[in-house]
């Protein structure tokens, strides 16, 4: 069921009790590179460094109103979404769970622990992990949290409240695309305030699952899902999401992982912010439709900044080279 205005205020008011709106910024010399007046949404700004905190905060509140008998949850992750239920599963009395794959970044597994998971390694990627994850609900009686789920996006619009009020002639709103939480969020937000923005969701060409099933307008899966933005590293689509962004969305843009980084680095000299590569993600679509999108007021999610550490010193190797300017 779609959501109404009541429905996210409700949600909002869950998140908001939890923490603080995160700000969105006019920044001029984000906007001259662009050649547009660009808005930041700094969902850096969370007390996760990432937007997924607000949908596990709603999930864990609705849950345990909901079903008082769940002990502990368990779900799989690259990192964000193990944050955002970890830290929600804490604040809850509640046991987490948290499947990641091989190699995931040792410092977002980290942050993970430091709320409060249970970290368990299984599988080669995302996928992987999160179908063992699934089968582990059973086996152990935990309650599994979906990578997609209507709590979970009633939960992260409570952000698309906070921009798309905040700033409210739009023209268009570029957002990452992962498991679909964040697109479909802003979806729901625009439709229920009747706004006219155009949302554009933004893959990496490596991970371009839901850039193939907008065009097939059917799910499509890929074998690999490798690039730098761990954050869009999805290869099997969800059939409920991609319905809600073939309904609303505009289009979805594919990006390089070296657009991305790029990307990062205009982050830091325009912004002096940190983004990690799903965060940056939409601000490479930005520049790669540059001319199209020339003169209008675009606003950019920064879904979030955790970084490795690895992965900023390549960018701030990278970020000032000739060739660089705005």
């Amino acid at each position: 069921m779609t959501p109404d205005l009541a429905d996210l205020e409700a949600a909002a008011a869950i998140v908001h009790g939890h923490m603080a709106p995160t700000p969105q910024i006019h920044w001029p010399l984000l906007s001259a590179r662009a050649g547009c007046a660009v808005w930041v949404k700094h969902e850096n700004h969370t007390p996760i460094g990432a937007f997924k905190v607000r949908g596990g905060l709603v999930y864990m509140e609705t849950l345990k109103r909901r079903h008082p008998e769940v002990g502990g949850v368990i779900t799989a992750t690259r990192g964000n979404h193990g944050q955002s239920v970890a830290r929600a599963a804490a604040s809850t009395g509640l046991r987490a769970v948290v499947v990641v794959p091989r190699g995931n970044s040792p410092e977002k597994n980290a942050a993970m622990a430091a709320f409060g998971a249970e970290l368990v390694v299984h599988g080669d990627d995302f996928q992987e992990a999160y179908d063992f994850a699934m089968a582990e609900a059973e086996r152990q009686g935990l309650h599994p949290v979906r990578a997609f789920h209507p709590w979970l996006v009633r939960g992260v619009a409570s952000y698309g409240l906070e921009f798309l009020r905040g700033v409210p002639d739009l023209d268009t709103v570029y957002v990452p695309v992962g498991q679909g939480s964040g697109i479909c969020s802003l979806i729901a937000v625009r439709d229920a305030l009747g706004h006219g923005t155009r949302i554009v969701g933004v893959v990496a060409e490596t991970a371009a699952a839901y850039a193939l099933s907008f065009e097939r307008g059917e799910p499509v899966s890929t074998n690999t899902a490798d690039t730098i933005a761990d954050g869009v590293a999805c290869r099997v689509p969800d059939p409920a999401a991609l319905a809600i962004i073939l309904k609303g969305a505009e289009r979805i843009v594919t990006v390089s992982d070296e657009a991305i980084l790029a990307a990062m680095g205009h982050y830091l000299t325009d912004t002096h912010n940190l983004a990690e590569g799903a965060g940056a993600a939409p601000l490479a679509a930005l520049l790669a439709e540059r001319d199209a999108m020339a003169g209008r007021r675009v606003g950019l999610v920064l879904s979030g900044g955790n970084a490795d550490v690895a992965l900023v010193r390549r960018v701030v190797a990278a970020a000032g080279r000739p060739g660089d300017e705005i």
